[in-house]
This record gives C-alpha cells, sequence and structure tokens, in this order.
C-alpha cells in the first residue's frame, strides 16, 4: 500500500511522535486529519503486519472506507466492512477490516469473527476511542481483550477527555496498562479520583493529575485546529420564537406532573434528563407521553419550523445547508415544511433510522444535488465531512457540548475555504435558553442543573427544587 496524499505539517509531526512505539494516541481536534495520520502510520508498518482492523462508531465506517480509497492507492476489493453477514467461514481476505465498536457489545458472531483474525501482525485502530471510556463496558472489555494479541496500537480521538481524567483509563489500558501502571480500575480510582459521600459514582474532585499527564506523555501527540489551520472563522446567530398558548399550558403542565412525582430525597440526573427532553419535545412542537404499553404523541401548532422557513429564506439558494435536530419527530417536521416549498429531491436524511448503505447514499446526495442535509448530531455528528455546506442550522440542541461542537465541525475542518454560519433556533422562557447557556459554558445542562440541586442542602431543599424547576 502507498498513500496518494501529502501530509500538512503537524500530521507529519504526530507521525513522527508517534512512529517510534508499537503503540500510541493522537488526540488530534475535529478537522485536523487525524484519520490521514492513523494511515501513514499503517503505510510505515506495512511489511511488519498483515492486515489492519479499524474499530469505529457505526456510523462512520463507510466514512473510514472512504478515506483508505481517498488517500491510498487500495483498491475497494482490499477493505472488508464487517455487516450483518460477515462471520468465521465467509469473511474474505483483506488488509483492512472495518467494524463497528458498538457490534462488539452486540453481536456474538462479529466479536468472534474479529477474534479470529487478530494475530501479532495485526495493526489494530480504535476510532473516536472516547466509546470505550466505560471500563465496565463489555464491547470496552472485549475490544481490549481481543487486541492485546496484535503487534501495533492505535487510539484516535478529537475529546479524549469529556467527562475528566477517569475516560483516560480504559484508553491507556486499550494500549498497554503499562501507561498507567494500574491493574485495576479501582487501584486508579484510589489514586485519582474523589467520590461524592452521598452519591455513588458521582466524582467531584481529581487528584495527581500531572502524574497522568506526565505517564502518557510519551505516547500521546495532541494538536486544536487553532494550533495547526488557518480555518475560516465560526459565525454565530440566533434566532428566538415565542410559545403558542398551547404549548404554554402543555410546558408548565409538565413541570406540575414532574413536581407531583419527584422523590427529593433522590433526586438525580437521570429525573433531570426526564424532565429536560420532555419540555424540549414540547416547545419542539409535540409531546410523547405512555398511555399503558403504547407511545401516544400529540402534536402543536408551533413557531419553530415557521422560524425554519424564515432562516432558509433569507440564505442564497445556491448554498447548501446542514439542519441538525435532536428527535426523529423533528427530521419529520422539518422534511414536511423544506418538501413544501422546494421538493423531496432537495434533500438527504441521515439518522438511525437508515440502515448504513441508506446513510452513505444519503452524504453522496448531498454532495451531488441536495440542497438540505437533515440530520442528527448523535447520528451523524461524529466523522463526516461536509464541507459543502457553509450554514448550519441547529433546530434544537444536545443536551451536551461534545455533541454539539462535533456536529459544528462537520463542515468546519480540513478543506473549508469559507466562514461557516452557525445558526441556532430558540425557544423564549423556555428550557431552550437554559441548554444555550450550557453550551457556551462548554457544559451539559443535565449535570450542571443536578450540580445546582446538589448545593441545595436542609430543610428548604424541597422547595428550593421546586423554586428551581417552576423557572425552567
Amino acid at each position: 500500500m502507498q498513500t496518494i496524499t501529502n501530509l500538512l505539517p503537524h500530521q507529519a509531526a504526530a507521525v513522527a511522535k508517534t512512529a517510534p512505539s508499537r503503540i500510541g494516541a493522537l488526540f488530534m481536534e475535529m478537522g485536523t486529519g487525524k484519520s490521514r495520520t492513523a494511515i501513514e502510520l499503517v503505510r510505515l508498518r506495512r511489511k511488519r503486519i498483515s492486515k489492519t482492523i479499524w474499530f469505529c462508531p457505526v456510523s462512520l465506517k463507510q466514512t473510514v472506507k472512504h478515506e483508505i480509497l481517498k488517500h491510498t492507492d487500495t483498491r475497494p476489493n482490499e477493505i472488508h466492512i464487517f455487516d450483518h453477514k460477515s462471520n468465521m467461514r465467509t469473511l474474505p481476505e483483506a488488509g483492512w477490516y472495518i467494524v463497528g465498536i458498538e457490534s462488539m457489545s452486540a453481536s456474538k458472531r462479529v466479536i468472534l469473527t474479529v477474534n479470529s483474525i487478530v494475530d501479532e501482525k495485526t495493526f489494530v485502530i480504535l476510532d473516536e476511542s472516547q466509546y470505550i471510556k466505560g471500563h465496565r463496558s463489555a464491547r470496552t472489555n472485549w475490544i481490549t481483550d481481543i487486541s492485546k494479541r496484535a503487534r501495533y496500537r492505535l487510539i484516535l480521538t478529537g475529546t479524549p477527555m469529556s467527562q475528566g481524567i477517569v475516560d483516560l483509563f480504559s484508553q491507556m489500558r486499550f494500549l498497554s496498562p503499562k501507561i498507567l501502571g494500574y491493574r485495576s480500575f479501582y487501584s486508579f480510582a484510589h489514586n485519582h479520583l474523589e467520590y461524592h459521600p452521598n452519591y455513588p459514582g458521582l466524582i467531584i474532585e481529581s487528584h495527581n493529575t500531572e502524574y497522568i499527564a506526565a505517564k502518557i506523555k510519551p505516547y500521546v501527540y495532541q494538536v486544536t485546529k487553532e494550533e495547526c489551520l488557518d480555518l475560516p472563522d465560526k459565525l454565530y446567530e440566533t434566532r428566538y420564537f415565542e410559545m403558542t398558548w398551547e404549548q404554554r399550558e402543555v410546558y408548565d403542565q409538565a413541570k406540575i406532573d414532574l413536581l407531583m412525582d419527584i422523590d427529593y430525597d433522590h433526586f438525580n440526573s437521570i429525573t433531570i434528563f426526564r424532565l429536560f427532553s420532555a419540555l424540549q419535545q414540547i416547545v419542539s412542537g409535540y409531546r410523547r407521553r405512555k398511555h399503558g404499553e403504547e407511545w401516544q404523541v400529540n402534536y402543536f401548532i408551533h413557531y419553530r419550523d415557521e422560524m425554519l422557513g424564515g432562516i432558509v429564506s433569507q440564505i442564497p439558494e445556491t448554498e447548501k445547508i446542514i439542519i441538525w435536530a435532536k428527535y426523529r419527530y423533528d427530521i419529520d417536521t422539518i422534511k414536511a415544511v423544506l418538501t413544501e416549498c422546494h421538493g423531496e429531491n432537495s434533500i438527504a436524511l441521515f439518522h438511525g433510522g437508515i440502515n448504513e448503505k441508506g446513510r452513505a447514499d444519503q452524504v453522496m446526495r448531498f454532495r451531488r444535488n441536495a440542497r438540505f442535509f437533515i440530520a442528527t448530531p448523535s447520528c451523524g455528528g461524529h466523522g463526516l465531512t461536509l464541507n459543502e455546506a457553509h450554514h448550519v442550522i441547529f433546530y434544537n440542541n444536545s443536551f451536551k457540548y461534545a455533541e454539539r461542537l462535533q456536529a459544528e465541525d462537520r463542515c468546519h475542518r480540513i478543506g473549508q475555504s469559507q466562514p461557516v454560519t452557525y445558526i441556532d433556533i430558540v425557544c423564549a422562557q423556555s428550557i431552550d435558553e437554559r441548554i444555550m447557556t450550557a453550551l457556551s459554558s462548554k457544559g451539559n445542562v443535565v449535570e450542571a442543573f443536578k450540580a445546582e440541586v446538589d448545593k441545595v442542602k436542609g430543610e428548604g431543599r424541597k422547595d428550593t427544587i421546586k423554586r428551581m424547576i417552576e423557572t425552567l
């Protein structure tokens, strides 16, 4: 295998740093080309390996294949993407095997097949390695245990520590337990993590972080876009709308319903997530509730879709637009609004309800002739390169800053030649504003609210929590 594209200076520096060791970590921010860097490391070791296994989120499998073909002289039949048919009996010989991380807990067939092909002459790449940060998860342990036999191991991520140094344990253990020097997570936690005395599992402080930084430094190359690229600026706009009276009534009733069911002594993140999700759905035009064994969805007249139409009408018709929406019901609404004005052929969809091949087809559709790319951040926020668009609309937002950042950078990366404008649609005096406040502080809105609640103690706790919820 030979590469057919050149490395950028920061990518060459990454290769120089990690190539001398058999294990390494590329903590390269989104858009800086960590896939190209990983491919270069494979090229350098091509005479010492027989195959490369590339673990990545399921939604990125086609993207990884595209990157390999883009940067090397590899033929398509030399790349095998694991799917529902892949098994030990029919697996073809290939130089590259692309495996969905989620499949390493959901499919025994995939686990056994991957296990059968990993040997001393294998190079294992773990893309978006934050997906194995949970030390107890099945996929973490299967991927780690199977990969031990591989001569070379590499992790790639732009967000290695979304929740703090606790996220590093499993990622470093995948590379080698010798890096941190702990045989178990409990030894690591004993030396570096302090937990809340009343809330098991809630980390309140990290200790000896300098030790961790020093231990991982020889194996890690880290770079941000600001340090290595001359990318155009990001431009932000916010458009506000008001709830209808019907929405406001349902919205306020949802808070009352929750207040009646709350266990104030065990008020936790799950409770907050349920409340925030219910409120966000209402300001997006519907309410999803369970009646008996079935879910029922009630829709309301609302102005969010009207706001979307107004924004689109102000953007030149020659410009492509990415629209991020959190829920599948939002996707349906957006599609209906845009189809009425612009026709169904102008739309490409990308969400969890579409299979892998279908999603890959939709990406190509957008790149060729569709004007709108409508996607959920949870599905399309990783790995995709969508530089064709210079306008991005957030119909509504994720609760997590990391997901927001991932979605933004689908079109703000290598190859972008123009400023990118991000437009947020926000319902005034609602949960939307609290979400935007948390995101602007680079935080998680659920955890931020939980931290506020945890500060409240004593006899006034119940009344204070009530007032906090009423102000949402």
